[in-house]
């Protein structure tokens, strides 16, 4: 094992027997995050008006504070920006994580605390570093630097001078200083606001690092390195950087994209590892690279609920705690945390993979699926079918949407997908086919409305030029940082902005 790698284990030996300790007992660790979080902000004002002091457990605070969307939390994030203190969380609050979501004209301003960054946030990071240190003992990562791919940050015009941006920049820029040794670029690149001209940067500045990992979204970073190869008239990645061994990635979904980095960075030393790291937390880390399951990460400073997606429009849904969550089941997930958010429903579905460890797959959005006709299809459903699609016909997808094609007096309903491919299918009659016929096999719901095409008819393909997506983003200035392309929707908002400059 080299040096650095030895003492880095070293050091992470206590930290690897707290996480063992609450695979274990996750229920006694979830409900000693519950106590401190009520016992932290019960002299808030929402502590006041739910009044946690009194609240003994569980059931008392499940029936006390309701769930709440972002909307719910708007009037306190008003409040907390123009310079209150002690609403939502003890003290005030400086730092607020502008969510990129998809597309939506209006941003989100999700509380981020000190107690955040470094008991949720940073911690996440080290975790995953430790974890991976426990997998791959004989790595030498720590010999070279890591490449982040992140957004960037302002001061709003608030009286308190509060600062808000991507949650890649904030952590950046709440980073110990120690830590900008052993990555790159420079944070006045990492934070530069326009995308093409940070692309320009990073790959002038890190062409001669020795680059021994890579964390950020997938998406983006294979703009990057494309970039990258075009500019140095390299072949493949590692032909720049020879030591690279690991990508740590979030944000998306990596399946649709790991046959292209395979091909971009062609070795079998090649590691890639994902995480679960959102505006309003750090949640989960694949501790096995051998398994999809994301280990959720329990002590953190998050108490974790879960909502049966069926359930979710429900005055009162069914919450299961830690401990009555089964497998298979696709739960939104609800979350209380050290930033002030109190049983809010983050948007994500997700499903759990393993109980003792508690193992998640992310699943999908509760906003982003299509249930136009009663089909239920999530983004899991939709990239396990383009996945076998693209294998059987050679192609390579870029990026896609897809959204319902409505009923009118004549004519049946469908989906509409539009993508832009890297390598076309060698059929696209074929690849539509695969796609229809994969989300038969992993959707009953949808296979139903197929069934003799009586309420859906077959997909239509609608093949995207290139740079459809990133034009698409540039119109609407979010090219770059965390910002993603909505995969799925109940409506043709996107799809028919994307057509119309389709064409």
């Amino acid at each position: 094992m080299p040096i650095l790698s030895s003492i880095i284990s070293l050091v992470n030996a206590r930290r690897l027997s707290q996480i063992d300790h609450f695979k274990k007992n996750p229920e006694e660790v979830q409900q000693a995050e519950l106590r401190r979080l009520l016992d932290s902000a019960k002299h808030t004002t929402i502590g006041k008006e739910f009044e946690f002091k009194s609240i003994a457990g569980y059931s008392t605070f499940a029936e006390r504070v309701p769930v709440q969307d972002y909307e719910g939390l708007r009037p306190y994030v008003e409040r907390l920006r123009e310079g209150e203190s002690n609403l939502l969380w003890p003290g005030d609050i400086r730092w607020f994580a502008k969510s990129s979501g998809t597309t939506s004209t209006k941003s989100k301003f999700i509380p981020v605390t000190k107690e955040t960054l470094e008991d949720c946030h940073f911690r996440g990071g080290k975790d995953v570093l430790a974890l991976y240190l426990q997998n791959n003992p004989d790595s030498d990562m720590f010999s070279g630097k890591c490449l982040t791919l992140g957004g960037s940050h302002q001061i709003n015009n608030f009286s308190n001078e509060s600062y808000y941006g991507d949650l890649s920049a904030i952590l950046i820029e709440n980073l110990p200083f120690w830590t900008h040794f052993a990555r790159t670029p420079e944070q006045s690149i990492a934070l530069m606001d326009e995308w093409e001209a940070k692309l320009e940067k990073i790959t002038e500045t890190t062409i001669k690092d020795n680059v021994t990992s890579l964390a950020g979204v997938p998406s983006w970073f294979l703009v990057l390195i494309k970039h990258l190869l075009k500019q140095t008239g390299k072949s493949n990645l590692l032909e720049i950087w020879p030591n690279l061994e690991l990508f740590m990635h979030g944000g998306i979904n990596f399946t649709p994209y790991r046959k292209q980095y395979k091909e971009l960075i062609p070795t079998d030393k090649m590691n890639y590892m994902e995480t679960y790291n959102a505006s309003e937390g750090f949640f989960g880390i694949q501790d096995d690279l051998n398994d999809p399951g994301m280990l959720l990460m329990l002590d953190y400073g998050v108490f974790y609920e879960f909502i049966p997606l069926n359930q979710i429009t429900s005055p009162h849904p069914d919450a299961r705690t830690i401990e009555n969550v089964e497998m298979g089941v696709d739960y939104a997930m609800v979350i209380t945390t050290n930033s002030g958010l109190w049983r809010y429903m983050i948007g994500d579905t997700v499903r759990f993979t393993s109980l003792r460890p508690h193992k998640i797959i992310i699943t999908g959005r509760t906003k982003h699926y299509i249930n136009a006709f009663g089909e239920e299809l999530m983004i899991e459903n939709a990239e396990r079918a383009l996945d076998k699609a693209c294998a059987a016909t050679n192609a390579v997808i870029k990026e896609y949407t897809a959204a319902p094609v409505f009923m009118g007096e004549e004519t049946k309903g469908a989906h509409e997908w539009l993508i832009e491919f890297d390598t076309m299918p060698v059929s696209l009659e074929n690849f539509t086919e695969l796609l229809d016929k994969t989300l038969q096999e992993v959707n009953s719901d949808y296979e139903a409305k197929r069934y003799k095409n009586i309420t859906l008819e077959g997909p239509k393909v609608t093949v995207a030029r290139h740079h459809l997506f990133m034009d698409w983003l540039k119109s609407k200035n979010k090219l770059g940082g965390q910002n993603k392309i909505p995969r799925l929707a109940n409506n043709r908002e996107y799809i028919d902005e994307l057509l119309k400059l389709n064409h």
